[in-house]
């Protein structure tokens, strides 16, 4: 099996330390991969620079200028996101770079990969960088990809709804969007009943969770609406916003997941498409986000005994039941549930 690890310490040089979304989260998670004998395993793959005229087709040209413009000098598109001397060139290696892993796993040159790049993109629209985002890197693979009539899954398990990718694909049908996050939250989208729009009803599908639900509950609505319908999409390749605050240990958090849900994930989606890729999205306590990563790469590279003791209290309520109610509710028109 061959697994793909996308790393480049260009992506450290996008940073500011009083930032939470820094780079210490890579340093520290590259040197856990690489003491654990994981990194010894795993395919180096470099990134690529995305074009301008690539970006553009996902990103308005005013709003690739905008980071270009501030790139010149350092400087803030809004109070969560800056952009430093270079970023402009580091953020279009991420995106490309998470495309050309894409591309080799859905080619067969590799059986899956993980995508350690920053800065993240889930939060960047169509028209804005936010949210510690400036493009939207996994948008910008699948669109590409759908573009060579690939059907693209992307499964986000950020604490944080992706707003971005979201609206990107709110209006088709050849990209399914299913998240789970914490509601209300950060950036305060995300809500059942946001099933897309015109040939993208049914297309996006949302679990939104209230504070401190834990693995259990997560796992229920997966294995009833989340699964089911990722079988019927019949997806090309799945790309997986991997967004580690909806670790209980968070300080951006406030879900109850354990470390151990991650691969969890993969493992459950690899029966549906083994094409799989993981692209990092939020996660800022770095030891936790480290492992958690690490985690969920040996579930790509086919490890079956990858828990850890992580264990916290939650208590099963009715919460669970009344989503699913819901969720079969407006998806039933599109999805056998």
């Amino acid at each position: 099996m061959k697994t793909l690890l996308l790393y480049s310490e260009k992506f450290l040089l996008h940073n500011n330390d009083s930032h939470p979304e820094n780079a210490n989260r890579l340093i520290h998670t590259i040197n856990l991969l690489k003491s654990s004998g994981i990194y010894d395993i795993l395919s180096s793959i470099d990134p690529q620079l995305i074009s301008y005229e690539d970006l553009s087709e996902v990103h308005s040209p005013d709003m690739i200028d905008r980071v270009i413009e501030a790139d010149k000098t350092g400087d803030w598109l809004d109070l969560d996101t800056y952009v430093c001397k270079g970023s402009y060139d580091i953020a279009r290696l991420a995106a490309g770079g998470l495309y050309k892993v894409c591309k080799e796993v859905i080619q067969g040159k590799a059986d899956n990969g993980f995508a350690l790049v920053r800065p993240p993109g889930h939060h960047a629209t169509s028209t804005r960088s936010m949210g510690f985002c400036l493009f939207n890197n996994v948008a910008l693979a699948a669109h590409h990809l759908s573009k060579e009539n690939k059907r693209i899954l992307i499964f986000d398990h950020d604490v944080h709804h992706g707003n971005g990718t979201q609206e990107i694909f709110y209006g088709r049908d050849d990209v399914l969007y299913q998240s789970i996050h914490l509601f209300p939250h950060y950036p305060g989208t995300g809500k059942v009943d946001e099933i897309g729009e015109k040939h993208g009803r049914g297309f996006t599908v949302n679990a939104p969770l209230t504070h401190g639900i834990g693995d259990e509950v997560v796992k229920e609505i997966m294995s009833e609406i989340m699964f089911p319908i990722a079988e019927q999409f019949k997806p090309d390749l799945i790309i997986i916003s991997a967004g580690f605050d909806s670790h209980h240990a968070d300080m951006l958090g406030g879900l109850s997941l354990t470390a151990n849900i991650y691969p969890w994930f993969v493992e459950n989606f690899r029966k549906i498409q083994p094409r799989i890729v993981c692209s990092l999205e939020g996660g800022y306590n770095y030891e936790w986000l480290s492992k958690c990563i690490a985690l969920e790469i040996k579930s790509l590279l086919g490890e079956k005994d990858y828990e850890i003791n992580d264990e916290i209290y939650e208590e099963k309520n009715e919460y669970s039941d009344r989503l699913i109610r819901n969720l079969r509710k407006l998806l039933g028109e599109y999805w056998s549930l």
